[in-house]
């Protein structure tokens, strides 16, 4: 007996296979979240501090000691 797509788990109530669209993802390239992060790291844009591993403390005291000299 075949099972129905309501029941069966695999498929959305609109009949879309769940796992060929997870397939299709992880082929697809970056995430979005990834791509953000992939361009904040590259291009300094604004408000990216999220992706930033810069030391902002050590950067205050380097630019306090240039100003100094």
């Amino acid at each position: 007996m075949k099972k129905n797509n309501e029941t069966s788990g695999k498929y959305t109530v609109a009949g879309t296979d769940i796992e060929a669209i997870k397939e299709q993802s992880r082929r697809s390239g970056l995430s979005y979240n990834e791509a953000k992060e992939f361009i904040a790291r590259t291009t300094g844009g604004s408000g990216t501090n999220i992706y930033s591993d810069t030391d902002v403390e050590e950067v205050k005291r380097k630019n306090q000691q240039s100003w100094d000299n």
